[in-house]
């Protein structure tokens, strides 16, 4: 039996000392990777991008793009409303991205010892009609860097992967303050509309007694009670509002959250954080560029030793091979890879503008809406000023109950519209937030 497995043994020493040779020469090699155009355009990418691929980790480890996201801290202030929706909606998500970063996890795993020797049988049929099975080796000594490139592809698709599980918690908990936000907004919606309701039936009440007795006109009934019936209208609307989001939200949590209230638990984000659209952008250029070093490694011939022994016998020896053979439209197409860099990083300088220009346009429209607001809250106090002035001009006699019913629907338009640009800006916050990706702490990855 040992006279057997010597050879064997001996052939996968001989073999894998050849692979580990070739791995020590991957600087020899990577200088038949790409020459001074692509040089040129891996200039162009960020150099901690460069320097955060390491090509024996199948977890992320010393990876830029998830070091950031794992240094990311929710800007939700502990213990707040806010931080109870997050918390409850992350606790019962099914978390698929988590899943997907996991396989791409262990796929980086895998891909981290593709540079030892593959050990596989091989059983054929001889003229004779007899099978002959034989156990095959092979050792990649020379491939211009495609095994280096496959290792960098899984950690590309590792660091894809733990964006989007980013993107997908920040989204989720946007969602759900959404939702909690169009719960509050329609509760304080429905009791302002609620208080409305009293003054404009007591203003029923006197315009009716004022019919009854020939003072007043049925027309002017008629109007106040079509103005009731369309304050009641709009009070049922805000509690549908309440209704629907409070269910919405209950679906997307672990446990009720309709005996939550405030606006409360928001803080300022960091500054210097690259929104998640860019990190996701860079490591799209990562996988870009391992693809590219693949496919131009494809057209260029590569060297492995390789051998088999059994039953038709034992032997070694080296091999020049390469996947795609040369054609009219191979120099164009190995042009096109050296373009692929370039094209990959102009994708991370564009992905960057986009997202700028996105938080300038939120910053500028939170600044609006804050301004509207406190203009706003002026109007609500001037109109409640005169709708009490009216009110003791009608007490005195002064006016009619017209001019009184005209004066508090002025006043009651610029509640509403107070109310509804506080919610507007407490949105446009939250959108800011997801932009950034700071809703979700990057420690939950």
């Amino acid at each position: 039996m040992n006279q057997i497995h010597r050879p064997i043994l001996s052939m996968v020493a001989g073999v894998a000392m050849l692979g580990g040779c070739a791995e020590q020469r991957a600087g020899m090699v990577s200088r038949f990777l790409s020459d001074d155009s692509a040089r040129t355009a891996y200039s162009a990418a960020p150099a901690a991008l460069a320097a955060g691929r390491p090509a024996d980790s199948g977890f992320g480890a010393g990876s830029d793009i998830i070091a950031r996201l794992q240094a990311r801290r929710s800007v939700l202030t502990p213990a707040s409303p806010y931080d109870q929706v997050a918390e409850a909606v992350l606790a019962a998500d099914a978390r698929v991205a988590e899943s997907e970063l996991r396989a791409a996890q262990l796929r980086a795993e895998a891909a981290s010892r593709n540079w030892l020797p593959t050990i596989g049988p091989r059983i054929s049929l001889t003229s004779l009609g007899e099978l002959v099975a034989d156990l095959v080796i092979n050792q990649v000594l020379f491939d211009n860097g495609r095994k280096q490139a496959e290792r960098d592809l899984a950690q590309a698709e590792v660091e894809l992967a733990a964006v989007a599980l980013a993107e997908d918690g920040n989204t989720r908990v946007n969602a759900a303050l959404t939702l909690y936000l169009r719960m509050e907004e329609g509760r304080e919606t429905a009791a302002l509309l609620d208080h409305s309701l009293g003054d404009m039936a007591q203003f029923e009440w006197v315009m009716d007694q004022r019919v009854r007795g020939g003072v007043s006109d049925m027309s002017d009934l008629n109007v106040v009670r079509q103005k009731l019936a369309d304050i009641r209208a709009r009070s049922m609307a805000a509690r549908e509002q309440v209704t629907t989001a409070q269910a919405e939200l209950a679906a997307m949590a672990t446990r009720p959250l309709g005996d939550l209230h405030g606006q409360t638990g928001l803080g300022a984000a960091p500054g210097g954080l690259e929104a998640t659209a860019v990190l996701r952008a860079r490591a799209e250029m990562a996988r870009a560029l391992a693809q590219a070093q693949i496919e131009r490694a494809a057209h260029l011939p590569g060297l492995s030793a390789g051998g088999s022994t059994g039953g038709s016998g034992q032997n070694l020896g080296l091999q020049v091979q390469t996947d795609q053979l040369f054609g009219l439209g191979t120099v164009a197409s190995l042009n096109a890879l050296k373009v692929t860099a370039e094209t990959a990083a102009r994708r991370v300088v564009q992905a960057r503008e986009e997202s700028d220009r996105k938080l300038q346009s939120q910053q500028r429209q939170l600044e609006a809406l804050r301004r509207q607001g406190a203009e706003a809250q002026t109007l609500r106090a001037q109109a409640r000023a005169n709708l009490d002035l009216f009110q003791r001009q009608y007490d005195g006699g002064q006016r009619q109950v017209m001019d009184v019913v005209g004066v508090y629907e002025t006043y009651a338009r610029a509640a509403d519209r107070a109310l509804e640009l506080r919610f507007a800006a407490a949105r446009a916050e939250l959108e800011i937030a997801r932009i950034r990706g700071v809703l979700a702490d990057g420690t939950l990855m």
